[in-house]
């Protein structure tokens, strides 16, 4: 990986992050991503175009040049190889391996990286379902959706679940809601109230909020 410093790639890997899920990275969502100052992220964002890794326009948000996203997927790569390495080799809750993934991905050396991956047999996800890029910075586009976006009476697998709160991962496995379960939506309350699921076949109330960190595939 090139020589960045460890602030770098945090902010780099939070922006690919919320380019998913935003029409526009605004700096108040990377303070928010990354639980900093304002005007922190405003002056760390003018260090990044400044090394030609992001563009920032007003009213535009922030992107990631074609440099800034070559490093951002090796970090994510680090990241979900360390992940999955955790949870298979060592058995440590999902809940617990994304905090130990964030110290890991910054000093992992590209020949451990090679190492896990080969023990691992070359994985394409990691254990909350989000797809590891590749060797070479390749990363499959996926057309799964949110799980708020189905419609009542559509079904669908889960593909993904974010990983970025512990505590929302706990809440979520408590209720079966991993990567590859089941789920049909029975009825979303309106006002933007709860979401009432079929679950591997077990009823299970969500609220709005959890439900747009997950991913699905429809099957209908």
């Amino acid at each position: 990986m090139a020589t960045t410093t460890q602030a770098v790639e945090d902010y780099l890997k939070a922006v690919h992050e919320l380019e998913r899920t935003r029409e526009k990275v605004t700096t108040s969502a990377l303070a928010e991503r990354l639980d900093v100052a304002p005007a922190s992220v405003t002056g760390m964002v003018k260090k990044l175009a400044e090394m030609k890794l992001v563009t920032h326009e007003p009213y535009r948000g922030v992107k990631l040049t074609d440099a800034g996203r070559k490093l951002a997927l090796e970090v994510i790569r680090h990241h979900r190889l360390v992940e999955l390495y955790l949870a298979e080799a060592l058995d440590v809750p999902w809940d617990q391996v994304h905090n130990e993934a964030e110290v890991w991905e910054h000093v992992l050396s590209e020949d451990l990286e090679d190492r896990i991956a080969e023990h691992l047999g070359h994985p394409t996800t990691d254990p909350h379902g989000a797809p590891i890029p590749s060797r070479d910075g390749e990363l499959p586009e996926s057309d799964a959706r949110r799980l708020d976006e189905l419609e009542p009476g559509q079904s669908a697998v889960v593909a993904e679940v974010s990983d970025h709160d512990p505590e929302l991962l706990r809440y979520l496995g408590s209720l079966g809601l991993y990567p590859q379960a089941d789920v049909t939506l029975v009825d979303a309350a309106p006002y933007n109230g709860p979401l009432t699921l079929q679950v591997d076949g077990q009823e299970r109330i969500l609220g709005r909020e959890a439900a747009e960190h997950i991913f699905v595939h429809p099957t209908n």
